[in-house]
């Protein structure tokens, strides 16, 4: 696994303690929007008011006007309108409104969201006809059609109006719709670029009401559209933290039965509801249908006016993201145990995987993990007979749709942007594509990219109190452009280690000056936890309030660890030492006596080893290894990751184990040896005793 790098703000301490006081907020919520450069009265108000006079005239968006009077004209004259959606989150809600909002002018409507399975993303002819055959005459796409040339063409030849709201990337080329609104046009001259695609449909609606009070159309639809631009990961600034800042208030009442009965089922209706719960417990549950091929059934559920059909299909979405779950969670445990096997896989720059029967809607999920691990771009590749259809993810700084675009011969299609592809390749290819798209990374990041975690500031134990902790809502709506706050600790000692959730993650028991904090770090399971009980560690972790009958307590989600400076500078001189004697360099008796094992320092690891080699490997960081037989042994307790690599030469030399180094991970083999090994026959460890004896 990459080391991330934490990149902590400037001190802002003294201008901090001035805002606090002047705008009535807790120490810690000043201490956070100084480090972001609000570092004034006037800055850090300008951002915390969230008044409607920061919603923009949408017919400030290109082509509104014509859009406006294609929809009025349809209604009108009874034209059957098909409004063409996606099958995420933001495509499902911004079909929705759309739909709501038509019908509730009496139009003749239908939708249509594609299988993501079958028919992937965006427009096709196949539907376009299929929904002209239905007597539709009118088309309006929410959250797609703005690259769609080719099946604007079509949907003009035989007679389909076709108005198209996006949100997505503009070519110089705009299709030939009756109008195409989208406030990232080349020549937009809209202030805010960032909605999405509810958020464009939003504007639409906002237009054609346009004598309505603003503040009448957000309690009647914010709701929704605020539940699809936190799924959509958009900026919450600007026009979308206005907009999700009044949709988080009316979702806590939510008059849309389906939104309703979710947050029955999640337990959300009795809590506050915060971007937090809507990016990772709703939101998955939503996006699971589109997943598994039936975004329908979601959008059912946001359009039904029946209850109990609402309660049905909030329990039906649930059931789906439990098999989506399941779905993710075989394919990552099945690469894991694979990459454990094959090492070598995991020490370039890209990671390029395939395999037959992946499900192709969850392996962007499991690509997204694997990038995270491993800090580098990753492609999965699920494969049918002669063909594959992959899902990449990518790094900061690295972009992958160049790196496809590049390799382009390679493909039968593929899209996306930076850092998230989609494409197909036939199975012919497929060694090629790795190979590719490895030497691509290797000319275009002369320099490793470090993946980077931005810390806004530094803190004790006695800063982290309810109440400083709680102040920090005044920032909220928390997501893209504005996130949860993350703050440092040093040197927390581990008290305890629990696993949770059937081992996919842990609960952390720290202390540090008398306060004992719970942590929680998500993805990482007790088994594949790097540390041990009694470790010194440092952490970057948001804070939040946890409330359990009736009682509060402050509990931390982890963001990373790693182990405390003085720590990772113990290791650093074992490291060295362990090398300069490994290269044949002369040592002194204080270096010799850092590297010796004991002969219970030999039989500790010998049995760690046995004992956790899985098909007769055992792939972990040196650092880890060493504490976890530190912590097993208690004969062992001068163990360091110099004597550990010591005691692998030993046995190496002596054909019991072998080991391999990639940076500070170790690859260590259990050889079939026979018999009784004689360790005291090591020239290892004669020539390490001679230095000793001097």
């Amino acid at each position: 696994m990459k080391k991330k790098k934490w990149l902590l703000s400037a001190d802002h301490s003294a201008c901090a303690e001035k805002m606090a006081g002047e705008l009535e907020l807790s120490r810690l919520t000043a201490r956070v929007l100084a480090a972001r450069g609000f570092d004034t009265k006037e800055k850090a108000n300008d951002f915390m008011t969230q008044s409607v006079e920061g919603i923009h005239d949408p017919f400030l968006l290109k082509d509104m006007d014509t859009a406006v009077a294609e929809i009025r004209q349809a209604i009108a004259n009874k034209v059957k309108i098909a409004v063409y959606g996606d099958y995420d989150v933001d495509g499902v809600t911004a079909t929705c409104i759309m739909i709501q909002y038509l019908k509730k002018m009496g139009a003749d409507c239908t939708y249509y969201i594609p299988d993501r399975l079958e028919e992937g993303y965006g427009l096709n002819v196949a539907a376009i006809q299929s929904l002209y055959d239905e007597g539709c005459r009118l088309l309006i796409t929410v959250d797609s059609g703005i690259t769609a040339d080719e099946e604007a063409e079509y949907a003009r030849s035989i007679g389909l109006r076709l108005i198209i709201t996006d949100h997505h990337e503009c070519k110089e080329t705009l299709p030939a719709a009756a109008a195409v609104v989208n406030p990232r046009r080349m020549d937009s001259e809209y202030p805010f670029r960032e909605l999405a695609g509810v958020g464009v449909a939003f504007k639409v609606i906002c237009a054609l009401e346009k004598d309505r009070p603003i503040e009448e159309l957000l309690e009647e639809y914010a709701d929704v559209v605020a539940v699809g631009t936190i799924a959509d990961v958009m900026p919450l600034v600007g026009e979308n933290r206005i907009i999700v800042s009044y949709g988080l208030r009316y979702l806590q009442n939510t008059r849309n039965y389906g939104l309703r009965s979710l947050m029955q089922k999640l337990g959300l209706d009795t809590k506050v509801v915060t971007s937090n719960a809507v990016s990772f417990t709703m939101a998955p549950r939503i996006n699971a249908a589109g997943r598994l091929g039936g975004a329908s059934s979601a959008a059912r559920m946001f359009l039904t006016e029946d209850s109990r059909e609402a309660a049905g299909l909030a329990e039906h979405l649930c059931d789906l993201n439990h098999r989506r779950q399941e779905e993710e969670n075989g394919i990552y445990e099945q690469i894991m145990s694979r990459l454990k096997v094959q090492p070598e896989l995991t020490r370039g720059k890209t990671l390029v995987l395939w395999d037959d029967g992946w499900h192709n809607g969850v392996i962007g999920i499991v690509s997204s993990r694997l990038s995270d691990r491993y800090g580098v771009p990753c492609v999965l590749i699920s494969m049918t007979g002669d063909s594959g259809k992959g899902s990449g993810r990518s790094i900061k700084g690295f972009n992958l749709y160049a790196a496809l675009e590049k390799n382009a011969h390679l493909l039968e299609k593929y899209g996306g942007h930076e850092l998230a592809v989609g494409l197909t390749v036939k199975r012919e290819n497929l060694e090629a594509l790795r190979s590719a798209l490895e030497e691509y990374a290797a000319v275009d990041r002369e320099e490793e990219i470090t993946p980077c975690v931005n810390v806004d500031c530094r803190v004790e134990p006695q800063e982290l109190t309810l109440r400083e902790v709680r102040g920090l809502a005044a920032l909220e709506p928390f997501g893209m452009g504005n996130p949860q706050p993350v703050f440092l600790m040093n040197d927390v000692r581990i008290e305890e280690i629990t696993p949770i959730s059937h081992d996919r993650h842990i609960k952390l028991h720290l202390s540090k000056q008398g306060r004992n904090f719970y942590a929680f770090v998500f993805g990482m399971g007790a088994k594949s936890c790097q540390f041990v009980k009694g470790d010194l560690l440092d952490i970057v972790f948001s804070a939040e309030i946890n409330s359990y009958r009736g009682n509060e307590n402050v509990q931390l989600v982890i963001k990373d660890v790693k182990w405390a400076e003085g720590e990772e500078a113990a290791d650093r001189l074992a490291w060295d030492t362990w090398r300069a004697f490994r290269d044949g360099r002369e040592i002194g008796r204080a270096e010799a006596a850092l590297l010796c094992p004991t002969r219970d320092d030999l039989v500790a690891v010998f049995r760690h080893v046995k004992a956790n080699a899985e098909e007769g490997i055992l792939v972990t960081p040196a650092a880890t290894l060493y504490r976890k037989v530190r912590y097993e042994a208690k004969a062992c307790t001068s163990m360091n990751v110099g004597k550990l690599l010591t005691c692998l030469d030993v046995f190496t030399e002596c054909g019991i184990f072998s080991y391999e180094q990639n940076g500070e991970d170790l690859s260590v083999r259990v050889m079939d040896y026979q018999g009784k090994a004689d360790v005291n026959g090591s020239v290892v460890l004669k020539t390490l005793m001679a230095v000793l004896k001097g």
